[in-house]
């Protein structure tokens, strides 16, 4: 068998023959997805493996670029209004335009040859005719890119059917319900996809008649319905579901008459809306072709590749495969399902799938039925069973990932139809990924590769608070985790324009199709009433880590009405509704939720990880509880603690404000050393908190005015003041008052008086480029002094208490090395002197560090660095001289990214940078991920002269990109040696870096061919 999996396929292609666009699903190479598409390449895997795959070709994406070539830059341009994602009126005017080029379009020349003579292949090979009465060969006509798209482009089935065809394909099958279901789901297709006609017109009349049946069966074969129901748990009756003959022929019959009416029905709306149906079976072929070519460019789809990053390069149009029909509708000892070969929820190596006996592929992930599950496959056919687990671990072992297998079984035989990585959720494939490398079908690199991230984001997702006293009005399948709460809507439509106002959404539906992906994306999770662990919704909402709950069957969903109902309880669009999806439940209202717990095989791989990146990871924290949540983590240490946030407290904020407002040195100092005192608790809880790993604790930061009240809010108050004053001064009230009360009046009105002439001269028309940072610390280095006095006593109280503290002080809005000079010796070299003499301790610098210092008394000791926060251009263009000055850089990309791009943050994201992006003038919102070709280009070069000029220099990053992935990969290649995330980031960062070394590795390992 390996041999076979080696074969070259490329020296079967180079036979001679007379094909360019196509290839039998014996030739092609599978490992050519971006050629074969990913549905085409695993036909053409099961087929070399000789697993029953029914026969077929692949018509390849060039195929499908030659099509669009022609008019592809004005198709490309019309997509990229699309991308820009505007209103749903403007959406579908781009769309007709699209889709009006595309119809159009011809085939490229050859193309319609090619496939006749792979079709007359098929004949022969199956015995079968297209098109022949007697002996009729169906088709399915399947999309398939490179990368899986599921339920984004579009398929055909059963195409060949006509009038003639379907007589003679009940006489053969010697079953008149098959045949004519076969019918009526092909006109139902054709109708939608190729000749686009509104789904709500089939709809129409699928519903009228499942109504007729119901009444037929519940009135004149009530019963044979009992009898059905006694037998088969879960029949109902319905237009699309066969009722065994033996068991029903009455009911059996009246199916029958229903579907040949039905299908008379179809014929006559699709001559009404498109004109005469097409009973040519190569017409019907060529426009199939041209509609699945078509659906690369749909709505959906476009927005699928959008919001996934799918470029071009990676897949660029869809190949089409067609194959040869089987029919898992043929009776009771027929049905269709999917198997993965390990659990996608929990990632349990057990076979997990879903089966729908009598039905064909659409009937499962559309979730217009709800299936059994795999076991209900083995108690029916136990060796079918056994044989589709078996080829299951064959293809993971050979795919080295857990599998998703498509399959028919046709009257007792097996048959697959389409393998694929599953989609899986975040925990699954954390836990698979793990136990894969550990089975030894893949490598411990392998699996860090595999697991992207964002799954190790995803897996953070939150759940129900298990104290909360709330009760579950309905349970469906946990089809995607994650607690989350938000109003409920009914369109996708509806959810994206809520979404955009700042409304939380939970998009329900009965089930959901392909066209609702743009509602997925804009809401916070996915309920439907219908539909199992492998419906669209299920499949999708795993996919891009939204919570989903599918399949609450007792949720009855109104849309004319716009509510849900639900035993006695209603809700109503707008209302709230909390979803669990990793429970399966719904809860009316808000519920609370609590944060995750972290899984095992979590730790495995992010030690693994660990292992490989040469990136260290530490985190941004503030508070004593953020270092413990960053430790637990795997950070290595904190990356920034910013002072700041320990003013905010109320009595702290009063006693900042004295300092602030003071007029000179004398009046500040006793302020600032009892604030000195206030925080010194926060720095020693910090310390402890992360005992033995670096703290980088920068010096204030942030404008002065930031801690003020504003000139408008103390003029108003000043205002509100006086004419109280005033008021109460000429009043009778006033002359029964003590004089006291009046004094205090007007000792209220000249404070206000002074802090308003306080505040208005501290005001600055540029404050994020005025008196902040270490500007703060040269005009009044007593500022610096004191906090550094407030970190030197915590270190020192924890060395008495025999910990390991090891401490990091930052300047940060350095432009010049004379600043660092003048802070460190007027301010922290003095403050380090003097409590460390009050202490009893030695104060040394380090002979092998710059400017590093060693505390010590006896045998304990600990080392205190000084560095830099690197935030201003000019600090990255003379990184040179400020490196001979300092212990490290860490540098602040949210201050530099505002300085390169002139950008001030909070003006620009909430004004025109979403335009900026919408036209493509940036790629990437440089705020979230780095912008290499300016912010990254001062990095790199920073730190490549920072550490030619000192050696021993440590560089990090501490701003908003350090939990990036994007940016980190480019950290790792510009020579940083950490970066610093937020707690709750530090996991990502870490499998980030990691997989950064990997790449990197792969990028410069010798080639070797295969």
């Amino acid at each position: 068998m390996e041999l076979l999996y080696s074969i070259n396929a490329e020296g079967l292609m180079a036979m001679a023959r007379p094909y360019k666009y196509t290839v039998s699903f014996r030739e092609g190479d599978w490992r050519d997805k971006k050629l074969l598409g990913g549905k085409g390449s695993s036909l053409a895997q099961m087929t070399q493996m000789g697993l029953p795959v029914p026969p077929g070709f692949t018509i390849t994406t060039v195929a499908c670029r030659d099509f669009l070539g022609p008019r592809r830059a004005e198709i490309d341009q019309l997509v990229g209004e699309l991308e820009k994602n505007p209103p749903p009126s403007i959406r579908d005017e781009l769309i007709s335009k699209i889709w009006s080029i595309i119809n159009s379009q011809e085939l490229p020349d050859g193309l319609m040859d090619e496939v006749r003579g792979r079709v007359h292949e098929l004949e022969a090979e199956t015995g079968k005719g297209f098109g022949n009465p007697a002996n009729p060969l169906l088709l399915s006509v399947r999309s398939g890119a490179a990368l899986s798209m599921p339920g984004m482009m579009d398929t055909v089935l059963n195409l060949g059917m006509n009038d003639a065809v379907a007589e003679g394909l009940a006489e053969l099958a010697g079953n008149e319900w098959f045949a004519y279901d076969a019918y009526r789901r092909f006109l139902q297709m054709f109708g939608r996809i190729v000749l686009e006609i509104e789904d709500k017109e089939f709809d129409a009349l699928t519903s009228k008649y499942n109504e007729r049946l119901k009444s037929i069966a519940s009135s004149a074969r009530a019963d044979e319905l009992s009898r059905l129901a006694s037998e088969l748990p879960g029949y109902s009756p319905r237009i699309d579901a066969q009722p065994p003959r033996e068991m029903a022929p009455g009911l059996w019959s009246d199916s029958v008459s229903l579907l040949r009416s039905m299908v008379s029905d179809l014929k006559s709306l699709i001559a009404s809306k498109w004109g005469e149906f097409p009973q040519d079976p190569w017409r019907q072929l060529e426009l199939a072709v041209k509609a699945v070519f078509r659906s690369w460019m749909n709505p959906r789809a476009i927005f699928y590749r959008m919001a996934n990053n799918i470029t071009p390069e990676m897949a660029d149009c869809t190949a089409v495969n067609v194959v040869t029909m089987v029919f898992g509708n043929m009776g009771w000892d027929s049905g269709t399902g999917v198997y993965f070969t390990r659990n996608p929820s929990t990632g349990e190596d057990v076979p997990y799938g879903e089966f729908l006996p009598s039905a064909q592929g659409e009937d499962v992930v559309a979730g217009v039925r709800t299936p059994m599950g795999l076991e209900e496959l083995k108690l029916r056919m136990p060796a079918v069973y056994g044989q589709l687990i078996e080829a299951g671990k064959k293809l993971e072992r050979l795919n080295r990932d857990v599998m998703d297998i498509e399959f028919t079984v046709e009257r007792g035989r097996l048959y697959f139809l389409q393998n694929r990585v599953a989609k899986m959720t975040p925990a699954a494939r954390v836990k698979t990924a793990v136990d894969l490398a550990n089975e030894g079908v893949i490598s411990r690199e392998d699996a860090v590769m595999k697991v992207d991230p964002q799954t190790v984001q995803n897996l953070l997702y939150p759940r129900i608070d298990p104290s909360a006293k709330a009760s579950p009005i309905a349970t469906g399948l946990p089809a995607s985790p994650g607690a989350v709460s938000g109003q409920i809507v009914f369109h996708p439509d509806v959810a994206v324009e809520w979404s955009r106002s700042g409304r939380e959404v939970i998009l329900v539906r009965v089930e959901t199709k392909p066209d609702d992906v743009h509602g997925f994306y804009a809401a916070k999770g996915i309920l439907t009433s219908r539909g199992g662990m492998t419906s669209h919704a299920a499949v999708v909402a795993r996919a891009i880590g939204k919570p989903a709950v599918v399949g609450a069957e007792s949720i009855s969903v109104d849309y004319d009405a716009k509510e849900i109902r639900v035993g006695g309880t209603t809700l109503k669009e707008g209302d709230w509704v909390t979803i669990d999806g990793s429970g399966g439940r719904v809860y009316p209202g808000k519920v609370p939720t609590v944060e995750p717990e972290i899984i095992p095989e979590l730790e495995v791989l992010l030690s693994w990880a660990d292992g490989f990146r040469r990136l260290g990871v530490r985190a941004n924290a503030d508070v004593p509880e953020d270092a413990e949540i960053a430790r637990k983590f795997g950070a290595q240490g904190i990356g920034l603690l910013r002072i700041e946030r320990m003013f905010r407290k109320p009595e702290r904020l009063e006693v900042l404000r004295k300092v602030i407002l003071s007029e000179g040195p004398e009046e500040r100092r006793e302020p600032l050393r009892r604030l000195s005192d206030m925080i010194r608790p926060d720095f020693k809880g910090i310390l402890e908190a992360m005992d033995g790993l670096p703290v980088v604790i920068r010096l204030i930061d942030p404008p002065l005015h930031e801690f003020l009240p504003s000139p408008v809010e103390v003029l108003s108050q000043l205002h509100e003041t006086r004419a109280a004053y005033l008021a109460l001064k000429d009043s009778e009230l006033a002359r029964s008052m003590s004089p006291e009360v009046i004094k205090q009046y007007e000792a209220k009105l000249q404070e206000l008086e002074r802090l308003y002439s306080r505040v208005t001269a501290l005001t600055e028309h540029n404050p994020m480029m005025g008196h902040r940072g270490v500007r703060v610390g040269v005009t009044d280095p007593d500022f610096y002094y004191y906090l550094t006095r407030a970190i030197m006593e915590a270190t020192l109280d924890l060395l008495e208490e025999g910990r390991d503290p090891r401490v990091e002080i930052m300047i940060p809005q350095v432009m010049d090395v004379s600043e660092i000079k003048y802070v460190k010796s007027s301010s922290i070299e003095p403050a380090m002197s003097e409590v460390a003499a009050e202490r009893g301790y030695r104060l040394e610098r380090s002979p092998t560090r710059t400017s590093a210092y060693v505390i010590s008394k006896g045998n304990t000791r600990t080392e205190v660095l000084v560095g830099t926060m690197v935030e201003t251009v000019r600090a990255t263009l003379t990184a040179s001289e400020i490196a001979k000055e300092v212990a490290f850089f860490s540098f602040g990309t949210n201050d530099l990214t505002q300085a390169t791009l002139s950008f001030s943050r909070d003006d620009v994201e909430n004004k025109f940078l979403p335009k900026y992006l919408e036209l493509g003038i940036l790629a990437e919102n440089p705020f979230q991920t780095i912008d290499v070709a300016g912010v990254g280009k001062l990095v790199r070069s920073a730190t490549a002269d920072g550490k030619a000029s000192n050696p021993a220099l440590e560089v990090g990053i501490c701003g908003e990109h350090g939990g990036d992935p994007a940016s980190i990969e480019f950290f790792h290649s510009a020579g940083l040696d950490y970066v610093s995330a937020s707690p709750y980031r530090v996991m990502v960062a870490r499998l980030a870096a990691a997989r950064a070394a990997l790449r990197e590795g792969a990028r410069s390992a010798p080639q070797v061919d295969k």
